[in-house]
């Protein structure tokens, strides 16, 4: 009895088991069917996943009832391989379809009657042409061996400049319209590319975040900065302040159309007037912040050659590297003359030899001279411009304190009116103008202070005697030297 009641308990079971298995399958098929798209028809666009390779057909996906076939043949690349594998998503066309077969292709091609023709016009399916010749506003085009207009502005997404670089291309077209019995037919590329780039945009910008660096292509210059093109038909703004860490005035004066650039996004807002998305890009930020190393490239006390960018009346900017600029402060620019005007001295785009005094990278500062660069002319001046030396100067200016005099570039002394007064023939020294000669001796000197003091000397006497000398000689009139020797030349006689 226990057997029995143990075999009733095994059968029990079984059937059970069977009637969980058949509510399982059931839903699993309806959860099935739920995901098949019963609404295909021709014309459709699908992307499906690649199930099975034949020798003539590929098999796809097509999430209905029916898997898909396309021509093997369509899919080979121009070295006839199939570059794709089981798995693999393709992009296809609905070109024909039934209970038991979807036929599927990339575009419509080869040979067709107006029937086909139709067929593609009506379903918006895309047909392979051959751009023949570039004719007066477009271009003829070749589909199912007849003859088709594609207008200039249809041919491209973008301003077309040479017609010719189309000719002799293969694309994909749709129909735009059929009449005279398909003698006039009238087809367009961009109407596909504008589709593709819509569908790749939005792809695209899904990935986008602010920061992200993308390569790009200059699309178009402005003066206010440059258009990048980071996808087809996706592109952002760089202002003409993330152009470059230098200064520049105008975007071409560093970039020019269709180079490549790497840009970083740095904003991305609703356009308020068409609510499109708009992107603002940096070149410089995709490159880093020079200052971030600067300490590696420079140091206090470098001597460097930069070029001047700007004059102030306070000195002149001096570009370092790109994005690295430093100021020669109007005291710094030289030792050999007082500058007034910065101008004066250096011009921007000058290249002009510096020495770094100070860097405060926190503030972004850097104190440069010109005049270290060039050499203190004061350096040794003690015994160069020892007590007791004679110097031949020039008269670089006349106070009433006294006389300015520069016995060489960037060294000049003072002759007190006190000398002046106390020399034996004042006079002399008094009607010398400014630029004119003296000699002088070193009376002191404070290489320290840069004070030099200078006496007149009884070189002085010869000196200005010879000038007169030289003076009189120059002039075509007769000396008493000359008379006497005449009259000794004479008395020889």
């Amino acid at each position: 009895m226990q057997d029995n009641h143990s075999d009733d308990n095994e059968i029990d079971g079984d059937e059970e088991s069977a009637s969980m298995g058949e509510e399982n399958f059931a839903d699993l098929l309806e959860a099935y069917e739920k995901n098949i798209d019963t609404h295909l028809k021709k014309g459709d666009k699908i992307k499906g996943a690649i199930i099975a390779i034949s020798d003539e057909t590929v098999f796809v996906d097509t999430g209905s009832k029916i898997d898909g076939a396309v021509d093997k043949f369509e899919l080979l690349d121009e070295d006839g391989n199939l570059p794709y594998h089981v798995g693999d998503e393709l992009d296809l066309y609905i070109v024909s379809l039934n209970e038991s077969e979807l036929i599927l292709s990339r575009a419509l091609s080869g040979d067709g009657g107006l029937e086909m023709v139709n067929d593609a016009w009506n379903s918006r399916i895309p047909v392979n042409g051959k751009v023949v010749e570039a004719i007066k506003g477009g271009f003829a085009v070749e589909i199912f061996k007849r003859r088709a207009f594609c207008p200039i502005s249809q041919i491209d997404i973008r301003y077309v400049d040479t017609p010719a670089d189309y000719v002799g291309n293969t694309f994909e077209f749709i129909i735009t319209r059929v009449e005279s019995q398909g003698k006039n037919i009238v087809v367009s590329r961009r109407e596909l590319l504008e589709r593709q780039v819509k569908e790749g945009r939005a792809e695209f910008l899904k990935k986008v975040e602010g920061g992200a660096v993308f390569d790009g292509e200059v699309r178009k210059l402005m003066d206010f900065g440059a258009f990048v093109e980071l996808y087809p038909g996706v592109d952002g703004l760089v202002h003409i302040s993330e152009i470059s860490w230098s200064r520049i005035e105008k975007p071409g004066e560093v970039l020019k159309e269709g180079d490549r650039v790497k840009v970083r996004v740095i904003r991305i807002d609703k356009d308020p007037k068409t609510g499109a998305d708009r992107m603002s890009l940096s070149i410089k930020q995709a490159e880093g912040n020079p200052w971030e190393d600067m300490s590696k490239k420079f140091s206090v006390g470098d001597t460097i050659t930069g070029k001047a960018v700007r004059c102030t009346k306070f000195g002149v900017f001096v570009e370092l590297s790109p994005g690295i600029e430093g100021l020669v402060h109007i005291s710094e620019m030289s030792y050999v003359k007082r500058v007034v005007n910065p101008s004066d001295v250096v011009n921007p785009g000058d290249m002009i030899h510096v020495v770094i005094k100070d860097i405060d990278i926190s503030k972004k500062r850097i104190s440069l001279s010109m005049k270290d660069a060039a050499g203190d002319p004061w350096a040794g001046a003690e015994n160069t411009y020892s007590k007791g030396k004679v110097f031949k100067g020039t008269i670089e200016r006349k106070e009433p304190f006294g006389y300015f005099i520069s016995v060489a570039p960037g060294i000049t002394g003072l002759l007190p009116k006190s000398k002046i007064n106390q020399f034996h023939d004042p006079s002399s020294v008094e009607k010398l103008k400014q630029g004119d000669a003296l000699t002088v001796v070193v009376e002191s000197i404070s290489a320290d202070e840069r004070k030099l003091s200078f006496d007149l000397t009884d070189e002085t006497d010869r000196a200005e005697w010879k000038t007169f000398s030289e003076d009189s000689k120059s002039q075509q009139v007769g000396s008493l030297g000359e008379k006497l020797n005449e009259a000794f030349r004479n008395s020889e006689r």
